[in-house]
């Protein structure tokens, strides 16, 4: 009888060992998918690239300038504004809500693009 006790109790503690594994996998596992992105936004020969873009909310959408000129990065509903942006110089907005959100550089207005965010 004791052989079998031990038997049964060596099992349940193997058992709730590989439950804690997985609960630490299925944990890691959900971290990770909950990691923040981050996505590129080219602004160079007056125009942004790309010019629409569908990102999930929590995302970081970085503008980089690679234009030899100044620009901006503006929405067109105040919520997210750059400062001037020389050659190489990033302005990041990180998007903590869905919708859309057209943007411009305010000093070039026919330069337009869009971020979704769903």
């Amino acid at each position: 009888m004791r052989r079998g006790v031990a038997v049964a109790v060596l099992f349940l503690a193997m058992a709730m060992g590989i439950a804690g594994l997985v609960g630490e996998v299925r944990s890691f596992t959900a971290s990770a998918q909950q990691k923040p992105e981050t996505v590129e936004v080219k602004i160079d020969n007056f125009s942004f690239g790309p010019a629409e873009l569908t990102v999930a909310v929590g995302t970081t959408v970085t503008w980089t300038n690679r234009d030899d000129i100044p620009h901006t990065v503006v929405s067109t509903d105040k919520v997210f504004k750059s400062k001037v942006l020389d050659t190489d110089e990033k302005f990041s907005y990180t998007f903590t809500q869905a919708g859309s959100f057209p943007y411009f550089c305010s000093i070039h207005p026919k330069m337009t693009g869009k971020v979704v965010v769903k």
